[in-house]
């Protein structure tokens, strides 16, 4: 497949379909990829395909490519909605997380205090606290968790930690009090001979029961868009995820759908 690597701290800004003018922050190596999760439908591809580099950008080079981009962006008049950490795997890996945060906020209230900082994560990392409490300080964060049922999550996101557990994912989750976006994929095909089908009945009623109980302040369900490591997978369409959604936005949950 065509991965996608960005091979820079900072890149962008660019167009992102659910958070506007983004310019996204790479917390991993610039040449490989680095994640607790090896999921089937990742853009940057599987974890054995991106070892060619394993070295972390230092907290200062983050802090100097950071600062130097977004002051240049402000004498350019460029506009930014959001400040994103996403890149080549799991941005909460680095061990310089916290630190990170402090001074991105600290820079974006001087210079964008209009933009939100996001960060996309698959939220394995939520069960060290001090990860929790960066991720509490910013206005987004979009934790990913593809569905409530440990033997389905294993099967597409393929978590790296043998005693990953959506129990205690959704126990940590808790902790947020509802101050969180909770991020799903939705998608069907077919894995080593296994059926996979996001919209399968049993799987969604959990998955909205997970939502119900959790009441974060906004779900965003979203399909494949690019190419994907594993072959045979298929989007879900936007009528079919609306029609999951009614149940939550029923109960007042926002969900934004993206086909």
């Amino acid at each position: 497949m065509s991965t996608i690597l960005y091979h820079n701290i900072v890149f962008g800004p660019i167009h992102s379909r659910r958070l506007g003018s983004s310019l996204g922050v790479n917390l991993l190596p610039d040449k490989g990829k680095w994640c607790s999760f090896d999921c089937i439908y990742c853009e940057c591809g599987w974890n054995r395909n991106g070892t060619l580099d394993h070295t972390l950008p230092t907290k200062e080079a983050v802090f100097h490519a950071l600062e130097t981009r977004l002051r240049a962006l402000k004498k350019e008049g460029t506009a930014i909605d959001t400040i994103t950490f996403s890149g080549n795997g799991e941005p909460t890996l680095h061990p310089d997380f916290p630190a990170i945060i402090d001074f991105t906020l600290q820079l974006r209230d001087e210079l964008y205090p209009g933009a939100v900082v996001s960060v996309l994560s698959n939220a394995t990392q939520t069960g060290r606290k001090e990860i929790r409490e960066a991720l509490m300080k910013i206005d987004n964060p979009i934790l990913k968790l593809d569905g409530a049922l440990d033997s389905f999550v294993s099967l597409i996101d393929r978590p790296v930690a043998k005693d990953y557990s959506v129990k205690q994912i959704i126990k940590n989750l808790a902790c947020f009090k509802g101050d969180f976006i909770l991020q799903t994929m939705f998608l069907r095909g077919e894995v080593d001979g296994a059926v996979i089908d996001s919209t399968e009945p049993s799987l969604v009623k959990a998955w909205t029961d997970m939502v119900l109980e959790l009441r974060p302040r906004e779900v965003m369900m979203y399909t494949i868009d690019r190419e994907t490591p594993a072959q045979n997978l298929q989007k879900v369409s936007v009528e079919e995820m609306n029609k999951i959604a009614e149940p939550l936005v029923n109960n007042g949950v926002l969900v934004q759908v993206r086909g």
